[in-house]
């Protein structure tokens, strides 16, 4: 699977030290994860390794080896069950040393798990704590675990409950990603048959601003580049829309037009710019510009 991963047309792989990893292999288990680093290809993806929490025995065995063996093929450290922002101040601190140490020519930045109410009260803290800190992840099924929440298909919604449980969490992560410069990426959905239910997922995230979703199985990657990425009509609207803003203010010096039937104004102009931005991350171009 490590092998495979460097194929699928995913913008991350995060190799795992953690809940995919039983407790007695999991010292073992750093090596092969330093050795699929240094083997396999995964130039062109963002390159994760989800370490063991800071409360527990192995996070300092992981963070140390992994780096010490691969620091330079590694983007980002993952931090599960991030509960304030010491441990991330733990994690900065730690990377610093090891950067130094072993002359890593880049910085390797931080991911935190949002994963229990600690860390959902203490969200702003932990959003500030380093400059390091690049995303945000909601962790659904130990947040659903801490909350008392019986769900055994981790990242579903109970359709007894009148709208959707998890909407305040994400809500609050991805508020606080934005307040300070951070993606926000929704976690897992554990039912991996269920593209359709996966698919209503991805769109619920991608509605309330998250930057992408966790996928378990190679099928649920084609849904979440089509959820998340712009389709090719959308991008050219908001070109087309960021022309029209662009004549009004420049050259009819309006603060605001009508366009295609309605107003358009600063917020329109913001909204276009973020669709065309993720168009262009995406690999779409302008239909003019194709050969």
């Amino acid at each position: 699977m490590l092998a495979k991963a460097a194929t699928l047309p995913a913008d991350q792989v995060f190799l795992d030290l953690e809940d995919a990893v039983s407790p007695l292999e999991k010292e073992p288990a750093r090596g092969q994860i330093v050795q699929a680093l240094r083997t396999h290809d995964y130039n062109g993806k963002t390159r994760v390794v989800r370490v063991n929490g800071v409360t527990t025995r192995w996070c300092l065995g992981d963070i140390t080896e992994v780096v010490s063996g691969a620091g330079e093929r590694i983007d980002c450290i993952m931090v599960p069950k991030v509960q304030d922002a010491g441990q991330i101040h733990f994690v900065d601190h730690l990377l610093h040393q090891l950067e130094t140490l072993h002359e890593i020519p880049h910085r390797i930045g931080i991911e935190a798990q949002i994963e229990d109410a600690r860390g959902a009260m203490n969200i702003r803290e932990i959003a500030q704590a380093s400059d390091r800190l690049e995303t945000l992840i909601f962790g659904p099924g130990d947040y659903a675990a801490a909350m008392g929440v019986d769900s055994l298909v981790i990242g579903s919604i109970d359709p007894e409950y009148p709208g959707d449980q998890w909407h305040w969490i994400l809500s609050v992560i991805v508020t606080a990603a934005r307040a300070y410069g951070l993606q926000a990426i929704d976690g897992p959905y554990t039912d991996i048959k269920n593209v359709d239910g996966y698919r209503r997922l991805c769109r619920r995230a991608r509605l309330i601003g998250y930057d992408g979703k966790w996928v378990l199985h190679p099928d649920q990657i084609g849904v979440a580049n089509e959820v998340f990425a712009p389709s090719q009509e959308q991008f050219e609207e908001a070109r087309a829309l960021l022309e029209a803003y662009r004549h009004a203010t420049q050259v009819e010096r309006k603060g605001a037009v009508m366009y295609q039937g309605q107003m358009i104004d600063e917020a329109s102009r913001k909204i276009a710019e973020s669709i065309v931005a993720r168009g262009v991350a995406a690999g779409l171009e302008p239909q003019e510009d194709r050969a």
